[in-house]
């Protein structure tokens, strides 16, 4: 029984990775935006780059349905680590230049580069929605808003949908969407920011990679 759930997150958690670099989604462009959609993004990246650490709780939702949880630390520029809970065996790390996923089971590890991915949006030195990725949308509903971002250079890549709370602003979960229009959710709580991080949280070790604990 253990097996097979160990290997159904695998494949869960090795979906979102993949979304991150190859999602083969053909998106809209760049969307008009109003006056009031520009004051929105204009907030967002100032919460953003009001913090330059963050740690919390995580929860990512599959399209199945199915669960894994874990912590969150993330430090900018460049750095994030996503360590899930067992019976996950798995270990995200960014280190400014590569998106490591390890399996621990498998003693595996796959390597992205970070910059390639939607998701480096959160971890650059500066958030800026205008730079590196096109705004495709803005939702808003009472109390939150979500801002649904597509790579410039790669629009091919996917979408990542960046969901906040509202009154006051602050960042509750993100979504990428793979090629079939299949939704993977990553949703937060207990978040910390400005904290500080053990720098070993963000160092990859090639045998093993594991977690950095006493």
């Amino acid at each position: 029984m253990r097996t097979a759930l160990a290997s159904t997150l695998r494949r869960i958690c090795r979906t979102v990775a993949a979304a991150m670099l190859c999602a083969a989604l053909a998106g809209p462009a760049q969307a008009d935006l109003s006056e009031a959609d520009k004051a929105d993004i204009a907030r967002a990246e100032k919460y953003l780059n009001g913090f330059e650490t963050l740690q919390g709780r995580f929860v990512q939702i599959a399209p199945d349905g199915a669960l894994a949880e874990g912590s969150l630390y993330l430090r900018r520029p460049g750095r994030l680590r996503f360590e899930y809970d067992p019976p996950t065996p798995l270990l995200i790390v960014a280190d400014r230049v590569w998106l490591i996923l390890y399996d621990s089971e498998l003693e595996q590890a796959d390597r992205l580069p970070l910059w390639s991915t939607p998701i480096s949006v959160l971890v650059d030195d500066t958030v800026r929605f205008t730079d590196k990725v096109n705004v495709i949308k803005i939702d808003r509903n009472p109390g939150s808003m979500r801002i649904t971002l597509q790579d410039k250079e790669r629009p091919d890549e996917g979408l990542l949908t960046l969901v906040f709370a509202d009154q006051p602003l602050s960042l509750r979960s993100w979504i990428i969407t793979d090629a079939q229009g299949l939704e993977t959710t990553v949703a937060l709580s207990a978040i910390e920011t400005g904290v500080t991080l053990d720098p070993r949280l963000f160092v990859i070790f090639d045998k093993p990679l594991i977690p950095n604990k006493e």
